[in-house]
């Protein structure tokens, strides 16, 4: 069992900047990826969805989850498999919940020449949106046998102050 470091996204901080950046190169790597797809096809239009799907499945795995929630707090249950604490990230917002990851692969000398490959990526990520709103301070990860679980206390509630109207 291993903790995992939380990052807190502030709405003009650097990591902000960093997300979306991320975001979008990831975005442009998996439509260079579809539109290869269109080409190979004769660039026959209607089946762009289909395109797009395959070039995604590619680029990244998926990330099966669950959430739960109780009256104080939100649960995340990710698998993550083959991803240690170092290659994962857990980024959160107050509505919104990242979970991205890499394997960097080194490449050791081949004794051997490759006939057939069906390794699928080694690269994941995936947005959810919470259904309450969270406490980012509060939020606590940790990794067990491929699964990460994901500890979010939800935010309190805003005070309600009556205010007395007096007539002029």
């Amino acid at each position: 069992m291993s903790r995992l470091a939380v990052q807190r996204v502030s709405t003009s901080g650097a990591l902000t900047q960093d997300l979306c950046s991320y975001i979008n190169e990831l975005y442009d790597r998996i439509a260079k990826r579809a539109f290869s797809f269109f080409d190979r096809d004769g660039q026959i239009h209607g089946r762009d969805v289909n395109h797009w799907l395959t070039a995604e499945a590619e680029v990244l795995n998926p990330v099966p989850l669950e959430l739960s929630e109780t009256d104080t707090e939100l649960t995340v249950r990710a698998e993550v498999p083959g991803f240690n604490e170092k290659e994962l990230e857990i980024i959160v917002e107050p509505i919104r919940l990242f979970i991205k990851g890499k394997v960097d692969k080194k490449i050791e000398e081949q004794k051997k020449k490759t006939l057939y490959c069906e390794i699928a990526s080694n690269e994941i990520f995936r947005s959810v949106s919470l259904p309450a709103e969270i406490d980012p301070e509060k939020v606590s990860a940790v990794l067990n046998n491929g699964v990460v679980e994901i500890s979010m206390q939800k935010a309190s509630p805003a005070k309600t102050i009556n205010i007395a109207g007096k007539a002029a």
